[in-house]
């Protein structure tokens, strides 16, 4: 059994997350609820609470769902953020492995996101600093959290070197010569690592354009990336890759 507590301040939108838990996730179960900041932080400060995850509304009535967490000595339970569109949250949330799901809800998405809540929540806190940095300072980058088959990871983004895709999981290879595989799709990490210089050459390769060492030209082209792996770029992207490497080289 999950524990679960929501926090939302609209009548209607609670009600309709409970009846999508109940009637596609009967593993949770709803210990308690909360409308505001204020009785956020009073829900959360009862010894007895012991959630395993926390839905929440980030927009209250009387102010961010933040200023109740961070009063907390510890986050120690997943959290599932339940919100309107939000361009910086969401990238937080992705950046930091932390669950979110959009409204108005889709059973789907919100059981995908229950199904992802780990066993154990040691590195709960750690994530939830993560996607605090990343949220308050959208332009500043530096760390991904990686959900991966045997653990959460946490990596500076400058020392990922390249990533290939293997059916629905991605192996993450690092500048240290370490590899990570994640249980997430390849083209999950295209979109999210694209504005930090990743680049997409083929259906299985995402290279960090600062790794490269040479582009072997000819009907096989292929680049040679500083860990010495040969990677493919296909034929339908090369196009589009050479007119990427132009813009570098011209500093566009």
């Amino acid at each position: 059994m999950i524990r679960a507590v929501i926090v939302e301040d609209q009548v209607e939108g609670l009600n309709n997350l409970k009846n999508i838990l109940k009637a596609n996730c009967p593993e949770v179960k709803v210990v308690a609820e909360a409308n505001s900041v204020a009785q956020a932080v009073k829900m959360f400060k009862k010894p007895d609470l012991k959630p395993n995850v926390a839905f929440l509304d980030i927009h209250l009535q009387d102010g961010l769902i933040f200023e109740a967490l961070n009063q907390l000595p510890e986050v120690n339970f997943e959290l599932i953020f339940v919100t309107a569109f939000e361009k910086y949250a969401i990238r937080a949330c992705q950046y930091s492995s932390i669950g979110f799901v959009m409204k108005p809800i889709d059973a789907d998405e919100l059981v995908e996101a229950v199904q992802r809540i780990p066993e154990q929540n040691e590195e709960a806190q750690k994530r939830y600093d993560l996607f605090s940095k990343v949220y308050n300072n959208p332009n500043a980058f530096e760390k991904l959290s990686i959900s991966a088959v045997d653990g959460i990871y946490f990596v500076h983004i400058r020392d990922v070197l390249r990533l290939e895709a293997e059916d629905n999981y991605t192996h993450i290879y690092l500048k240290n010569g370490s590899k990570i595989t994640a249980s997430r799709t390849i083209k999950w990490y295209e979109e999210l690592l694209e504005p930090m210089n990743f680049y997409r050459v083929h259906k299985r390769h995402v290279i960090n354009l600062n790794y490269m060492q040479k582009f072997v030209k000819g009907d096989g082209g292929y680049l040679v990336m500083d860990d010495g792996m040969n990677i493919e770029v296909s034929r339908r992207r090369r196009p589009a890759f050479m007119e990427q490497m132009r813009k570098l080289q011209e500093g566009i």
